[in-house]
């Protein structure tokens, strides 16, 4: 991603995507430990595991099409063949956006409720 020295975005940053998120990735104590190659990757992809920000981080560094490093929980194969596989998906950002599952929280309200003998009036 490539902020101008303005603050505003360049051509290769996602406009939905706060550079911002940044700060919150896992790795951001260490970042050199995201690039690097063989058998280390997959260390790499599971400090992504729990990261609170990976999926901006994936759809930032395939809308920039960002070539090394593991970003996103995705090895720099990961992404080149998902960007070979879906040359129709304009922006990762708004792809990752409109297919996030459902919050539990909202799966569970929108649950009719089967136990009657604590809620009679369903």
């Amino acid at each position: 991603m490539s902020i101008t020295k303005n603050g505003g975005p360049t051509a290769t940053q996602s406009p939905e995507i706060p550079a911002t998120w940044r700060a919150f990735a896992r790795c951001i104590d260490n970042p050199d430990r995201m690039f690097v190659r063989g058998a280390a990757q997959h260390d790499a992809v599971t400090i992504c595991r729990h990261c609170p920000v990976v999926a901006p981080c994936g759809a930032d560094a395939l809308d920039s099409r960002t070539e090394f490093g593991v970003w996103g929980g995705m090895t720099e194969r990961r992404r080149r063949a998902l960007l070979k596989d879906h040359p129709d998906i304009e922006s990762w950002a708004n792809f990752f956006a409109s297919h996030r599952p459902e919050s539990t929280t909202t799966r569970l309200a929108s649950t009719p409720c089967q136990n009657t003998r604590d809620h009679p009036h369903h």
